[in-house]
């Protein structure tokens, strides 16, 4: 009887232990917030930088860490100016062994304790895409990466190079230029190292007129990896921003 007490309250100890613990893990252990010290060339929401527990964000608007705590593309985040027109650099610090997913979790905390965000979600009717193999094929610039690979991407002035992407990852980063969803239906699985140079789909010689940037990027797409966007449209679940302030201090 006295062996059985003594695994029940071992047992106990280790519930309350282990409760304890994902209670702590809903938030860093310390996050200093900052006006940017200046902007990251070619990428208009920053730089995010996540490893060994630390959270690293640079010139990021306030619109990009909602993004990243709620896993929500920038067509269906609606609010006030103030979300994209003051940008952070953000340092955020939790254990060594902290997973992606346990940070999404610590960022929402941060945004409710420090800009005192408050929001609502609601359907609405927009304009949306899907990613989709072109006929022929993809393209060489489009291949499957080695084993192992770490997920990073560099935007230049005339295109973008990037390693380890899902098409789903793809899809999502370019949801923001082209100011829509864009939803993954290749059927491509695994990641992909990718590279596309816009010049050569653009008229360099028309200096009065601005390009299409959906047609230009449509051209890229096709011509650079043989995939292609097809437009719908559809009712989506978008979050809407009710309340955000400027950054409680460090």
């Amino acid at each position: 009887m006295q062996q059985h007490l003594r695994t029940l309250s071992i047992a106990l100890f280790a519930v309350v232990l282990f409760a304890t613990s994902a209670a702590a893990q809903t938030s860093f252990d310390v996050a200093t917030i900052r006006p940017s010290s200046g902007q990251v060339q070619f990428e208009r929401s920053g730089s995010t930088h996540f490893a060994y527990g630390t959270l690293t964000l640079r010139d990021v608007p306030v619109s990009r860490c909602i993004e990243l705590a709620y896993g929500i593309v920038p067509p269906l985040l609606f609010g006030p100016a103030s979300l994209k027109d003051t940008h952070y650099d953000i340092t955020a610090k939790a254990a060594p062994d902290t997973t992606p997913e346990q940070m999404h979790l610590m960022l929402r905390t941060l945004l409710k304790e420090r800009f005192n965000l408050s929001f609502h979600t609601e359907k609405r009717e927009l304009r949306v895409y899907e990613l989709l193999v072109a006929p022929g094929g993809i393209k060489p610039k489009l291949h499957p990466s080695a084993p192992g690979g770490e997920t990073h991407h560099q935007n230049s002035a005339t295109g973008t190079v990037a390693t380890s992407w899902t098409m789903t990852e793809f899809a999502t980063y370019l949801s923001d230029p082209i100011g829509a969803p864009l939803v993954d239906k290749t059927g491509l699985t695994g990641p992909y190292d990718l590279s596309f140079d816009f010049t050569p789909y653009v008229d360099m010689g028309a200096t009065d007129v601005r390009p299409d940037p959906i047609a230009v990027l449509k051209a890229t797409l096709k011509g650079e990896l043989g995939l292609d966007m097809v437009q719908r449209k559809d009712i989506v679940d978008v979050m809407v921003v009710d309340h955000i302030d400027p950054p409680t201090g460090n």
